[in-house]
């Protein structure tokens, strides 16, 4: 006796059509019809009462159809015993820092045995990947809303600015955006990150100027490096922040109330990943 056959049977049994059966099994009825009979004759027994009009289950095949089905449920909770652990696929980017580290720890003392791939993408492709079921969860940064996707709040994101290590900012504790009115801004280009550059230039507008252009956005670490060589400055987040080493730049908190932007996780609005409720607290056990 195969599970084959007993999952082919039970088929039958609840459809009462070999045809409807076979499509719901995805195969020709003929093997459908093949592997009844294979079973039948082994069992030495009749299951199904054919006929013209009707397919009815034989009394033998009544006093069968619930002790196939726990051979099929025994089958299915054997296979889920050693089956490796559903993971969970979360979207980061770049300057979540300590934070990502901190949420990490917590989730693998919550659940040591999931594991976890980190998808590094633009924000549009994290939330569409959400959206889609290709991420369960991703790390965003005040983002518009998207069909199928709710954003969970998580905390907000300091900046901090990055300066020439010898400018005569840099060794203060704190400083006022209108301070930098006289440096160029190296920033993302907008369409990159719009949420970023409208705070950013919007407080410097706030504070009296536009800001002056910088050379060409290129990667962060380009733009450090353009940083420590000539009178540039960016923002960066202060979590990022403490985990860079670049000499030649130093990073000044802003003068409150700074600037900031909400960080939350982006879901699926329905059907979520069955780890999701542990990830939440794992992100709610970093803040505590």
């Amino acid at each position: 006796m195969e599970l084959r056959q007993l999952s082919y049977f039970v088929a039958v049994a609840e459809e009462l059509h070999f045809g409807r059966a076979a499509d719901r099994l995805h195969i020709v009825q003929s093997a459908v019809s093949q592997q009844i009979q294979r079973l039948e004759r082994e069992l030495g027994a009749e299951l199904f009462d054919r006929s013209p009009r009707r397919v009815r289950l034989t009394g033998a095949g009544e006093r069968l159809l619930p002790e196939a089905r726990a051979v099929l449920a025994a089958a299915e909770r054997a296979r889920a015993a050693v089956a490796p652990p559903a993971g969970l696929r979360i979207g980061t980017s770049t300057g979540l820092g300590v934070h990502l580290d901190r949420v990490l720890a917590a989730f693998a003392r919550r659940a040591p045995d999931v594991p976890v791939e980190l998808f590094s993408l633009p924000a549009a492709e994290r939330l569409a990947r959400v959206a889609g079921g290709g991420l369960d969860a991703a790390f965003v940064r005040a983002v518009e809303p998207v069909p199928g996707v709710r954003v969970h709040p998580l905390w907000a994101d300091p900046l901090v600015a990055a300066l020439p290590a010898g400018h005569p900012l840099a060794g203060r504790t704190e400083i006022g955006v209108d301070e930098l009115a006289g440096l160029p801004l190296a920033l993302t280009e907008r369409r990159t990150n719009p949420a970023l550059v409208d705070l950013v230039v919007g407080a410097c507008r706030d504070a009296g100027f536009e800001p002056l252009p910088g050379p060409s956005p290129g990667s962060l670490q380009d733009t450090l490096a353009s940083i420590g060589t000539r009178p540039l400055w960016t923002v960066v987040y202060a979590s990022h922040a403490r985990v860079l080493h670049s000499p030649r730049v130093a990073f000044v908190p802003f003068r409150a109330p700074g600037l900031a932007l909400p960080t939350g996780l982006a879901v699926p609005a329905v059907a979520p990943s069955p780890h999701l409720a542990t990830l939440i607290l794992a992100c709610d056990d970093h803040e505590s």
